[in-house]
């Protein structure tokens, strides 16, 4: 019974890498904050590609609810795995540094980097245990270049990336992967407002990527072909650094 925990699965990237996972044989538990509606649209998707899925909502930034609702799900489900972690929540709350509210700083910092030590925590034990495990997470283009007017989400996606880095050092022994994808300007809501015409001519491939493409690689670094990487980032943001 092996299971991929995604979390913010309910849209963009988040249901694309749920739809891949299920079309490689893993059961799926999608995790969402608040749009119910739309996990459960994910939850139809991957049923029709034969695999179960059942939806876990918490806010990854709440440490306490966290540990509680994956808690509770490893004590009622003793006979099922999760082998697959994708750490995919994010927020933007996009501001320059001078007028940015500490909230923006805060929530942002809190979902991407608070979020990825909690629930990477709470599974991270079971899969030492196992000696078997996938975890990747989801960083962006912004982490690695750093963009004007994300200082907040540079800083929270950077920071994710220097993470995956130690963290695969560590249980490299145990047969448990750590990667991590950066996309660069990809077709979800989060970037519905920016002007594709505007920024398409700085991107080498001149088109922003799909969350389809971005969820192909997080595929591969959950297969068995990937089994020899670990501790990078890949970017997929048709060639622009």
């Amino acid at each position: 019974m092996k299971y991929a925990l995604v979390t913010g699965g309910s849209r963009g990237i988040g249901k694309a890498i749920c739809i891949q996972l299920a079309k490689q044989g893993y059961n799926i538990l999608i995790n969402y904050a608040s749009n119910k509606s739309a996990a459960e649209e994910v939850k139809a998707a991957v049923e029709q590609e034969g695999q179960a899925a059942e939806l876990l909502p918490f806010n990854v930034a709440n440490r306490e609810e966290t540990n509680q609702v994956l808690g509770e799900w490893k004590k009622t489900n003793v006979e099922k795995k999760i082998e697959v972690l994708v750490n995919n929540a994010g927020i933007k709350k996009d501001n320059l540094m001078m007028w940015m509210k500490d909230e923006e700083w805060d929530d942002v910092v809190d979902v991407s980097l608070g979020g990825f030590y909690n629930v990477t925590k709470s599974v991270l034990q079971d899969m030492v245990k196992a000696k078997n495990g996938r975890i990747i997470n989801v960083v962006s283009l912004s982490g690695l270049k750093g963009l004007p007017g994300q200082t907040n989400y540079s800083a929270a996606k950077a920071a994710v990336i220097g993470a995956t880095k130690a963290l695969a050092q560590e249980v490299a022994r145990r047969n448990i992967t750590v990667n991590a994808v950066a996309p660069g300007f990809i077709k979800t809501e989060m970037t519905e407002s920016i002007d594709e015409k505007e920024y398409k001519s700085i991107i080498p491939m001149r088109r922003f990527g799909t969350a389809e493409e971005v969820a192909k690689v997080v595929g591969f670094l959950a297969s068995d072909a990937s089994s020899y990487i670990t501790g990078e980032t890949i970017s997929i943001n048709g060639g622009l650094y």
